[in-house]
């Protein structure tokens, strides 16, 4: 077995929820979290039996107290990184429509930011790649 495929591969589903401003919405990872302090598209992990969809729409509502209909989900674009003791990948997704009021649930703090300003705040490196697509596309 060779040391790259040593690692688990975590699939992590994240959204790039686009307001009608064209605005992007990050959120700051909150103290005593891996990563604490950094901004990330929100999302989660994806557990066992579900699918990437149905984990975002749930992650969705747990972290921003939102309802998703995945029919609203486009997917975008997705994430592929060698962090030390996992690979993740993670797919984007678009989504421009919603039910309920964005809320920070479990973040810090959360900021509409439009594409060409996401690089001025600090980014897990798994994120910062998919900056580029957003403010190319978008």
């Amino acid at each position: 077995m060779s040391e790259a495929s040593a690692v688990p591969t975590v699939l992590v589903v994240a959204v790039a929820l686009i307001d009608p401003d064209g605005r992007v919405l990050i959120a700051r990872r909150p103290e005593g979290k891996q990563l604490a302090g950094m901004w990330e598209f929100p999302g989660g992990k994806v557990e066992p039996g579900e699918r990437p969809e149905q984990a975002l729409i749930r992650e969705l509502k747990e972290e921003l107290g939102i309802d998703v209909n995945e029919a609203c989900l486009a997917p975008f674009v997705f994430a592929s990184h060698a962090y030390e003791n996992f690979h993740l990948l993670m797919p984007l997704y678009l989504c421009r429509r919603w039910s309920g009021v964005v809320t920070a649930k479990e973040h810090d703090g959360l900021a509409w930011v439009k594409p060409s300003k996401l690089s001025d705040y600090p980014m897990p490196p798994a994120d910062e790649p998919l900056i580029a697509w957003l403010r190319d596309l978008l």
